[in-house]
């Protein structure tokens, strides 16, 4: 077994792990079920209730909100075909997966059905769509997590997508890579490296904390990609001007660009991650002041429609 797939294995799972680990007792079991990587779990500060990794799979009671719902993006009504979603014209996203390697609890598909939406079971039907929209060039891989397809699934699914001629673009979305360093194998490397494609890998990290040594080690072994990173801004977690100032520094530190600064996507349970539009603007304007323009991710909200509404 990869090594890899043995920390994929070591995970907290539920409130009784997770309050024995940390020796507290905050978690309680919700709808969404609680999953940490032990890997993960080690950069917390136990003695800090307010740890900012620790409050991204802390599940919370959250006040009843109308505006929050089960799929804030309408993700399943840009579904022509079953595991695909086509929302922007010149690109296509795939359900790779339906398994993350972390529960993150503002996660906007903790709600999706997975087992209808998985582009490897429904393959026939995706190749046949695929085919026919020639205006597509990109296909982006996302879940779940694609990473948590083993590296001989992932080089036979970016195979098939090569066959399509009009494809030129392969987007990767992936946080397994940051909770479970040791996923970015020599194996994955040479597979990007090999594909005719131009490869895309979006990390998704939302503190300076989860950068961990051996992340940033290992992220420097992907040699044929552009690197960006998508973060969501999250009261309590990185709503504030050093904490962001310091991801973008050791995000470009690591090789990785800083590309969107999400809003909080509205899904039931995530209330309490909610930062508004005021505070949104100023922390990103404070961002423009201090940081040179490449460093500074877009600000930006899906409101689940054809294109992201960017904060200006």
């Amino acid at each position: 077994m990869n090594q890899w797939n043995q920390q994929a294995r070591k995970v907290l799972k539920g409130a009784s792990q997770s309050n024995e680990f940390f020796n507290t007792q905050v978690f309680s079991d919700h709808k969404f079920p609680i999953k940490i990587p032990l890997e993960y779990a080690q950069l917390i500060d136990q003695n800090n209730p307010n740890d900012p990794l620790l409050k991204q799979v802390l599940p919370q009671t959250s006040d009843v909100n109308s505006a929050y719902v089960s799929s804030p993006l309408n993700d399943e009504q840009y579904s022509p075909v079953d595991g695909l979603i086509h929302k922007y014209p010149n690109r296509v996203l795939l359900i790779t997966s339906q398994v993350c390697a972390i529960h993150c609890q503002y996660c906007f598909r903790k709600n999706f059905d997975y087992t209808q939406h998985d582009a490897l079971s429904n393959w026939l039907a995706i190749e046949a769509y695929i085919e026919k929209q020639l205006a597509v060039n990109e296909v982006i891989l996302s879940g779940g997590d694609p990473l948590s397809l083993s590296d001989e699934k992932l080089e036979q699914l970016i195979k098939k997508i090569e066959n399509f001629q009009h494809i030129t673009t392969l987007r990767i979305h992936s946080r397994s890579m940051v909770v479970i360093p040791s996923r970015i194998t020599a194996k994955l490397s040479k597979i990007l490296t090999k594909t005719r494609l131009k490869v895309v890998l979006v990390t998704h990290i939302n503190h300076a904390n989860e950068l961990s040594a051996a992340f940033c080690k290992n992220i420097a072994k992907i040699e044929n990609a552009t690197l960006l990173n998508q973060s969501v801004l999250l009261k309590g977690v990185n709503d504030d001007l050093d904490t962001l100032t310091k991801l973008s520094l050791e995000l470009f530190s690591a090789g990785i660009l800083p590309y969107y600064l999400h809003m909080l996507d509205k899904v039931k349970g995530a209330e309490h991650y909610f930062v508004t539009d005021e505070k949104a603007l100023k922390l990103h304007r404070q961002l423009q002041a201090k940081l040179s323009g490449y460093l500074v991710p877009k600000l930006v909200r899906d409101q689940g429609e054809s294109a992201k509404t960017w904060l200006l």
